[in-house]
């Protein structure tokens, strides 16, 4: 009977071995569309966006990827988030202080750009637009570069920024204003 149950153990001990190996090996794989922060500050007001990067990989992005009209988590994986520390304006419209969720929909010429206030969400199939903080369109510009990884980059100026959304050859540019 005890070399029955030392056998039971050994066996034991070797399957719960591999199955962490395994396990931990997946977690040490590096993400397909890996995180990426950019932040951004002015004064006291600090802006920060947490969001994972999809690559274009040879696909059409626009219109087939993410087809026209739908509501895109603005990113992969997690839904973008971002946090802002004092009231800005945001293309002209009021935000304050907090932690959104950035929602958007591509179209061909403009994006409705959205600050959700549910945040934690997996992509996008649990968007609620009745918790929506706000909700504005900016028009769609293309570039002579081609962006292989989606890409949220801040251009700071004197007294306000842009915040740019650039992928394959789209760029959205958001006019923010400090206050």
């Amino acid at each position: 009977m005890t070399r029955i149950i030392k056998q039971f153990l050994v066996l034991t001990a070797v399957i719960c071995w591999y199955t962490t190996e395994t396990y931990a090996q997946e977690a040490l794989k590096p993400r397909p569309s890996p995180l990426e922060m950019v932040t951004l500050k002015y004064g006291d007001v600090y802006v920060k966006i947490t969001y994972c990067r999809p690559h274009k990989r040879d696909r059409k992005i626009f219109g087939d990827l993410l087809p026209f009209g739908e509501v895109w988590r603005t990113g992969a994986n997690e839904a973008t988030e971002i946090t802002i520390t004092g009231s800005v304006k945001l293309n002209g419209q009021t935000i304050k202080p907090g932690t959104y969720t950035l929602f958007t929909i591509p179209d061909k010429d403009h994006w409705t750009i959205i600050l959700n206030s549910e945040l934690g969400q997996w992509g996008a199939y649990n968007y609620n637009p009745k918790l929506d903080i706000v909700n504005f369109q900016v028009p769609v510009s293309t570039t002579s570069e081609i962006f292989e990884p989606f890409t949220i980059a801040f251009e700071q100026k004197a007294k306000s920024a842009v915040l740019v959304l650039m992928w394959d050859k789209t760029k959205v540019s958001i006019p923010i204003e400090f206050l």
